[in-house]
């Protein structure tokens, strides 16, 4: 997709004069028209055909799940990205199961916000680590409804882990030193040194402490 054609719909002015702002000094993005409430968002979205609807959960009118679901079941070729500043469940697994394509938190960074618009765009999905932390949760306590609904829209995490880091990632958070990994997994020491260095750059962090908290934040410790 060479230009990206995007409609903003959130009640604060200023919020929508950031994003604006942010996504035309873009080369690839285009941003077609906004709304300030969910009834606008839809006559916009109806009257534009942008390829992602950028809206906010909490807006007068229709509220931004409101407005996913039914553009969901009028324009099935539209993409919708929610960016809200609630990481609550309730709204995470409302948005998910309305059918929204992404979710992304308005403390997010420039970096994280561009990947997630081009990866809805492209016809991806993508959800913060907040946001996957939950979606694995319900998967883990067996909420059927949202299970459904997540395998339609797989988790995008902003890393991959391969099994083996998987399973040093599990180790290391049972305390286990490089030693008592390589033993388990029946590897070299220097293999479990170099899979747990790896680990470590890509969750960004630099001891057990933040390791454990990225774990738990990402959903990926028990």
């Amino acid at each position: 997709m060479d230009i990206i054609n995007v409609v903003l719909a959130d009640d604060h002015v200023l919020v929508r004069d950031g994003i604006k702002a942010l996504l035309e000094d873009q080369s690839g993005v285009v941003v077609l028209a906004e709304a300030s409430n969910g009834k606008e968002a839809l006559d916009v979205v109806g009257s534009n055909q942008p390829h992602v609807l950028i809206v906010d959960i909490r807006m007068p009118e229709l509220n931004g799940i409101e407005v996913v679901r039914e553009i969901n079941k009028t324009y099935k070729n539209i993409r919708t990205l929610v960016l809200s500043m609630h990481d609550s469940e309730e709204y995470v697994l409302q948005a998910i199961q309305a059918g929204a394509d992404g979710y992304l938190l308005k403390g997010a960074s420039k970096k994280e916000f561009l990947k997630a618009l081009n990866k809805v765009a492209s016809g991806g999905k993508y959800f913060t680590g907040d946001v996957s932390a939950i979606i694995m949760n319900n998967f883990v306590n067996g909420n059927t409804a949202t299970i459904a609904t997540a395998k339609k829209n797989p988790v995008d995490l902003p890393f991959k882990l391969t099994k083996r880091e998987r399973q040093i990632l599990d180790l290391v958070l049972q305390l286990k030193n490089n030693k008592d990994i390589a033993e388990e997994l029946q590897i070299s020491k220097r293999t479990a040194e170099v899979h747990r260095f790896n680990l470590m750059k890509k969750l960004e962090v630099k001891n057990l402490m933040e390791l454990s908290n990225k774990a738990k934040e990402y959903g990926l410790s028990n």
